[in-house]
């Protein structure tokens, strides 16, 4: 073939790899760009490169054709944009889009979460004794304490200058390290992770039953209600960041497991953050609104709108055919 028949035949390829570059560095994309075919034109334009090469089909092909190619790498490879800009697209789209793609992950980690915290629940009408060895002397004490029946709640001492502050930090370093564990865990093949999610499972039951059974759940419900959907979910994200590692160790397919651990670290690593966003979240609301004594119902609804914006948030967001 020669130089001549070689442009005519690739001059309609050409001219669609034009028009697409120039949706791509236009600062508005438009609606048209068939992002999905992009990679494999940028390839072809590298193959026809090394073709006309070889066969010498002259200088002016030859750097048309590496300009092409030099025009797709600048566009695969620009920066994806500033600090802002990569946060704002973790939020509307990358995370609910790894949460909706780790949906069986999502339910396995729930579940390990919430069998044993009902279950620690429905026991306390047959045996106290489960209660007790969960919690103990000292954590019964303490339920006692913050929300017994007929006594003040220990919860709302913020009079003084920085409290609630203090205890937001408090909050951050304790609940974000148990995050750490969960992820940490994946290490164990994931049993790790899904024997501390089940470990706190029991504990929060424990507590929840024996202050229902035993002390104000008043006092209790409308101290976690506000918190506690972003609490929860950001353990369970973190227990399914635990699971990802710990599935890539257990199934590595052709990669050694050394490479698997980095790619599902890789895979994992926007739960990790989604995890530590919530945790941070429910720091902030444990630490500047838990305590304070609103209404219940205030603090009920609260509660619910923050189920209900979490549950709209991952079932809706990044869905558009742009953000896919």
């Amino acid at each position: 073939m020669k130089a001549r028949e070689f442009e005519q035949k690739k001059a309609e390829q050409w001219r669609e790899y034009d028009s697409q570059m120039q949706l791509l560095e236009s600062p508005k994309k438009g609606q048209d760009l068939d992002a999905e075919q992009i990679p494999q034109m940028i390839r072809e334009r590298c193959q026809e490169l090394s073709i006309a090469r070889h066969r010498m089909y002259g200088e002016a092909v030859c750097e048309f054709l590496n300009q092409q190619v030099i025009r797709g790498h600048k566009v695969l490879a620009r920066s994806s944009g500033g600090f802002v800009e990569k946060t704002l697209h973790f939020f509307s789209q990358e995370f609910p889009q790894v949460m909706r793609r780790e949906w069986k992950l999502h339910i396995l980690c729930w579940l390990f979460f919430l069998i044993p915290l009902f279950g620690m629940w429905i026991s306390i009408h047959y045996d106290l004794d489960w209660v007790r060895s969960i919690l103990g002397s000292d954590g019964m004490a303490g339920m006692d304490s913050m929300y017994g029946k007929g006594e003040e709640a220990n919860l709302d001492m913020r009079d003084e200058t920085g409290a609630n502050f203090m205890m937001f930090g408090h909050y951050v370093h304790n609940n974000i390290g148990i995050d750490f564990q969960i992820i940490a865990g994946g290490i164990l093949a994931g049993v790790g992770s899904l024997f501390i999610l089940l470990m706190n499972g029991l504990g929060i039951g424990g507590a929840m039953a024996y202050v229902i059974e035993y002390g104000d759940p008043v006092k209790f419900f409308t101290f976690v209600s506000g918190h506690a959907p972003y609490e929860l979910t950001g353990m369970v994200v973190a227990g399914m960041a635990g699971m990802r590692i710990g599935l890539g160790l257990l199934n590595p397919g052709r990669m050694s497991r050394g490479r698997a651990l980095l790619e599902s670290g890789k895979r994992g690593l926007p739960l990790v953050y989604g995890a530590f966003i919530l945790t941070f979240m429910a720091a902030c609301v444990e630490g500047f609104w838990s305590a304070h004594s609103f209404t219940p119902w205030i603090k009920y609804t609260v509660g619910f709108v923050g189920w209900a914006l979490l549950i709209l948030y991952f079932v809706f967001a990044g869905r558009g055919k742009r953000e896919a």
